[in-house]
């Protein structure tokens, strides 16, 4: 498992606001009291404290080099649960935010090549990727679908700059789906897929990239991935090891929830097992990972859950708290 970066609280204000798209506002976002902003890297997201109980993940688009801003795109989910129309409603020029972060479950690995793709509001990851691809010399292109020109975020952007012949537009509209056959249809030895966007565009993907050699696609999800019944429905124990207590898990109730009950404090976010705050080392026993974050080779290894939705698959397991 990729280590994250040191995560900091931290007290921001909004330094700009600009709508980049239909429906699409991006962010820029300095430290309250002036001071450089933690080092993040491609891929990175960072959790806002928007009000109390709501606490949302934003994906960093901006440029890392820059200690001074970071830089956010918020898509309005008419139909979400708040985060984005507070956002949309409430957060203007001059308006203090608490934040927690950077953490980053999608990084970019090196490679000779890479094949980015992306859909709706799924650019923000993949902006800071494309730039990185280019500054190592690396060969890549481009793949952003969206309903229409109008609602495809940093569209300019990608497609007036110097690499503007690697980046690929697909307003569904007028160009119809992204032709994932014709892109992925060609397995490559040498390439590393990335792609955010839509359950149905990573599912399309996933299955494109079957006969891809593993661990070539790195997918980010929005939501999390339904995985069906657990491996163990009865309760199980956790023993913790660094404080020394034996908890018992009952069905219905998860670890994390337990763990806070005891009194041992784990910062969590999600609760959901997308965003990767809770992320525990795992000592002894086996998991069933019920996350929607690890690659089945993070999950063979064992050695890291995600406490808020992952359980134990035998009676008894052992985390490092």
């Amino acid at each position: 498992m990729h280590i994250q970066h040191d995560e900091t609280d931290l007290r921001l204000s909004v330094a700009s606001r600009h709508d980049v798209a239909e429906g699409v506002v991006a962010l820029e976002l300095r430290d309250a009291a002036g001071e450089a902003l933690p080092a993040w890297s491609a891929g990175a997201h960072i959790d806002l404290n928007l009000a109390p109980g709501m606490t949302r993940q934003y994906s960093l688009c901006g440029d890392p080099a820059d200690r001074s801003t970071w830089r956010i795109g918020v898509l309005l989910e008419k139909q979400g649960r708040g985060g984005s129309r507070f956002v949309h409603d409430k957060l203007e020029e001059g308006c203090l935010i608490a934040a927690r972060g950077p953490r980053n479950h999608f990084v970019l690995d090196p490679a000779a090549s890479y094949v980015f793709i992306a859909g709706g509001i799924g650019i923000t990851p993949i902006l800071p990727m494309v730039a990185a691809a280019a500054d190592q010399g690396a060969e890549w292109e481009l793949h952003y679908g969206g309903r229409t020109l109008e609602t495809m975020a940093f569209r300019d952007q990608l497609s007036q700059g110097e690499h503007a012949a690697r980046v690929h537009l697909y307003p569904q509209d007028t160009s119809g789906l992204l032709d994932l056959k014709a892109i992925l249809g060609t397995p490559r030895g040498d390439t590393l897929v990335y792609c955010c966007g839509p359950e149905p565009l990573l599912r399309a993907v996933e299955q494109q990239c079957e006969e891809w050699p593993a661990g070539a696609l790195r997918v980010e999800r929005f939501a999390a991935v339904d995985q069906g019944t657990p491996v163990r429905e009865e309760a199980f124990e956790v023993m913790l090891a660094a404080s020394g207590i034996t908890l018992t898990v009952p069905p219905g109730r998860s670890i994390l929830e337990v763990v806070n009950d005891a009194g041992v404090e784990v910062d969590s976010s999600c609760a959901e097992g997308i965003c990767g705050t809770c992320e525990t080392a795992v000592l002894d026993g086996e998991i069933d990972h019920r996350d929607s974050l690890l690659s089945p080779d993070e999950r063979a290894a064992n050695d890291v859950m995600f406490i808020c939705v992952s359980r134990a698959a035998c009676p008894r397991i052992t985390i490092d708290l």
